[in-house]
């Protein structure tokens, strides 16, 4: 169960580092607020592959099941709760603002997940 995938964490890195990249130089309505997201369960997901052997299901469940626990958890305002307020990594890594339109962001990098496991990377990344 456990292993460690260099090509699920090389993907983890550039996700990572794409994801920095939008928050510090792209202040927009489309790509900031929703492909962000999108990318977002995109690399928990390859973060997770790269150390844990599980079949593919399992791990887009999983981190769709964290993804939407983490905006209930924003919904709650839960940085304000936990008084990391002035916390700006806090307030940038669990968020400080719910919206359902983050749940469909979340549904769709795992349904782009799913699709490119399926179809696209069955032979490269295994």
């Amino acid at each position: 169960m456990l292993t460690f995938n260099r090509n699920y964490f090389a993907l983890t890195i550039l996700i990572f580092i794409i994801e920095i990249m939008i928050a510090l130089f792209v202040h927009d309505r489309f790509i900031r607020p929703y492909m962000g997201d999108v990318l977002v369960v995109i690399l928990i997901y390859c973060f997770v592959r790269s150390f844990l052997k599980l079949p593919i299901i399992t791990v887009a469940i999983s981190v769709l099941v964290f993804s939407f626990a983490t905006e209930f958890l924003q919904y709650l305002n839960i940085v304000e709760k936990l008084g990391l307020e002035n916390s700006k990594i806090a307030r940038t890594v669990i968020g400080t603002s719910s919206s359902w339109l983050d749940l469909l962001t979340y549904i769709a990098g795992i349904t782009i997940v799913i699709i490119v496991e399926k179809y696209w990377f069955k032979k490269i990344l295994r």
